[in-house]
């Protein structure tokens, strides 16, 4: 069958899982050369939702409080279990 007739998939959950992915890589990336803990510093916000366990540092704070807690957390769970 023709290409032009068949049904395109949009995929907005890959989309919004390479978001989420960008996000926890350039907060690591901000919390380590500011040489914090990333992993510690990460899960502390997560489970408080305290933004200050997150730098300031590149604008990681403000990139990180775009998206939810719960996504970010599925996000990471996705990746584990991949």
């Amino acid at each position: 069958m023709d290409k032009n007739y068949e049904t395109q998939v949009f995929e907005k959950q890959n989309l919004e899982s390479e978001k989420y992915k960008k996000i926890i890589k350039d907060v690591y990336f901000a919390l380590e050369e500011r040489g914090y803990n990333p992993i510690d510093q990460i899960i502390g916000y997560i489970l408080s939702g305290d933004p200050t366990y997150i730098t300031s540092y590149n604008n990681a704070r403000s990139i990180i409080q775009k998206v939810e807690r719960d996504n970010l957390l599925a996000e990471l769970l996705k990746s584990y279990l991949k």
